[in-house]
Parts: structure tokens; sequence; C-alpha cells
């Protein structure tokens, strides 16, 4: 299997990714890996499945139309 090494990484962004695979219960390697195999697996059907979570996620809040703000920025 082929390795890769990424250098010069910022800690805080080391940091945020050992707590995130502590959350999931895996080692740093093993959440790096499983972010990559994401991260280029994703289809359509996943893609629509994470979509719809997220409107899950704001389904009954009333949303700013963003047009009308960015109308009254403007005419400013």
């Amino acid at each position: 299997m082929a390795q890769i090494l990424v250098r010069n990484l910022d800690e805080k962004l080391v940091e945020s990714l050992k707590r995130r695979a502590k959350m999931n219960g895996r080692s740093l390697q093993a959440e790096v890996k499983t972010i990559l195999e994401q991260a280029v697996t994703l289809d359509m059907a996943s893609a629509r499945e994470v979509a719809l979570k997220i409107q899950a996620m704001f389904k009954g809040r009333k949303m700013v139309d963003s047009v009308k703000l960015i109308r009254e920025d403007r005419d400013r």
C-alpha cells in the first residue's frame, strides 16, 4: 500500500485532527485516512444524503432572504 507524508501542518490543525480522531475512536492515522477516503469517494447519492442532513438541521428556522440584504447594502 502507498504512503504519503504531509509536511508543515499547522499545530492547531493537528490538534483538531487528534480531537476528531479521539471522538471517533480512531488513531490519528486512521482518522486522516478516513477523511481522505471520504473526500475522494463522495458520490451523488452520498452528497444528497449529506444535503438532506444539513436541511434537516435547519428545518423550521426562518431564513433571511439574502437577495434583500444584498439589495439593501447596495442601495446604501
